[in-house]
């Protein structure tokens, strides 16, 4: 239904452009050179007019509707089950009680989880009606609005533009909030993660057993979490992966701007801009199903023993995947050299070489390198590569034919299952995703203070 809802938005906002401009249509035939804005300004402001509120109505109904049908659902248990109840075992009641209503029923529920589920899929459906009709209703009085708003000298063009610089104002703030509220989390849940874990013992530490006991019962590791190993992985590959990456990238780049024809690079670039968008898993399956068994087989050959999940042949991939990253940067570098400094260089008797290691890339190097920063921040944030093809197994070793584990994948180990919250082993992929945050911020905005320090400006 609110697929549907939103599908109702998106007609009605273009019956409102259509019913908006059909009136500055006949504005400017009845005023002619007096109106103030285009009909298509009119139309622009009746779309938004009626779209933009709709839309938001629908996005806060659905944030806060499940909670408030959760809070009628547990009100309208019987004492029985709530008295003395924590709130983990009231969300326990509400998720069955979910489950119940959705059908998910894997035996037979007591009675009163039963009437409840009855009572929470009645009342979602009667608040997802309510929604539709109260959006129905916004748009149809937005509409009679706007149309009673316009006139011939009506500003329809400065209204429709502040209602864009209010849209744009509004993701911007959005995006920082969503920043914040990143940084927040991960620094709450780290904190309560050093709560129970020295900070050295974390950063300095060279043992990762992160598997620790849920119950008295239970045979499992002691627990260590000295994330060094974790860290040395993932600046392992990190490096394979630029140390393939950059040359080619460096390389496709040149041969790209100063080198290959007009129709040469309108084939080579697409085709080489296409690996960006594609998907990292496929990159993992290449890794896992090609690259992985014949470094195995190369290393056979000449009696070499290498892991099955070893750091090269996930380094590799990644740098595979990180090449369209050095390449378009460096492209949009050495193209912004000047031509002057091209036929300055060749005026004087250098070689086309000779200009491109002496002129064009000192020129282009604050580009370049901001660049290569940013994509080492891709490759170390990079997650489905290394789970796929990385390992588990928290090595502390510069081999590159080892088996090494890096930060993304003990973050997705460590989430995955039904352990506590408030437990170390989870509350400390939370620490790793902390560091891996602090690090990456730190690339980026070294790789703009690159660009922008030693940016040389050409006349």
């Amino acid at each position: 239904m609110t697929g549907y809802l939103f599908l109702s938005i998106i007609l009605f906002s273009l019956a409102a452009f259509y019913v908006g401009r059909s009136a500055g249509a006949r504005f400017v035939a009845a005023e002619g050179a007096s109106v103030h804005s285009r009909p298509i300004y009119h139309g622009a402001f009746a779309a938004i007019w009626v779209g933009l509120p709709t839309l938001l109505l629908v996005v806060l109904w659905l944030l806060f509707q499940d909670a408030v049908v959760r809070a009628l659902v547990v009100a309208s248990l019987p004492s029985s089950l709530t008295e003395g109840a924590s709130p983990a075992q009231i969300s326990l009641f509400v998720s069955e009680i979910r489950n119940v209503a959705a059908g998910r029923i894997f035996s037979e529920p007591r009675p009163e989880i039963a009437a409840a589920a009855e009572r929470y899929a009645s009342w979602t459906v009667i608040a997802n009606w309510a929604m539709v009709v109260v959006a129905l209703c916004a748009m149809a009085l937005a509409l009679y609005l706007a149309r009673s708003r316009s006139a011939p000298r009506y500003r329809a063009r400065q209204s429709f533009e502040r209602a864009l610089d209010v849209i744009m104002i509004g993701s911007a703030g959005l995006a920082i909030l969503v920043t914040l509220g990143i940084i927040v989390s991960l620094t709450y849940e780290a904190i309560q993660f050093f709560m129970l874990v020295p900070p050295a013992e974390f950063f300095f530490g060279l043992n990762w057993e992160p598997q620790i006991p849920i119950r008295a019962d239970q045979i499992a590791g002691t627990g260590a979490f000295g994330a060094v190993p974790v860290f040395t992985g993932t600046l392992l590959i990190a490096t394979i992966a630029l140390i393939f990456a950059i040359p080619i990238g460096l390389m496709s780049a040149i041969y790209l701007v100063e080198f290959a024809n007009p129709r040469i690079r309108g084939v080579i670039k697409p085709i080489l801009e296409i690996l960006a968008g594609v998907p990292t898993v496929v990159y993992g399956f290449f890794a896992v199903l090609t690259v992985a068994p014949a470094i195995r087989q190369a290393g056979s050959l000449f009696g070499i023993a290498i892991s099955p999940n070893s750091a090269l042949a996930a380094g590799a991939v990644m740098g595979i995947m990180i090449i369209p990253f050095i390449s378009s940067l460096s492209d949009d570098a050495l193209k912004a050299v000047p031509q002057s400094m091209r036929d300055g260089s060749l005026a004087m008797g250098a070689t086309r070489s000779e200009t491109v290691t002496k002129v064009l890339i000192p020129a282009a190097l604050p580009g370049i390198m901001g660049g290569i920063l940013l994509a080492a921040s891709r490759a170390i944030g990079e997650t489905m590569i290394v789970v796929m093809a990385a390992g588990l197994t928290a090595n502390l070793t510069a081999n590159p034919l080892d088996g090494v584990t890096t930060v993304t994948v003990q973050i997705v180990t460590l989430l995955i299952g039904d352990t506590a919250f408030d437990n170390p082993k989870t509350l400390s992929a939370f620490a790793l995703g902390l560091v891996l945050f602090i690090v990456t911020l730190c690339l980026n905005v070294l790789a703009l203070r690159i660009v922008q320090r030693y940016r040389e400006r050409y006349e």
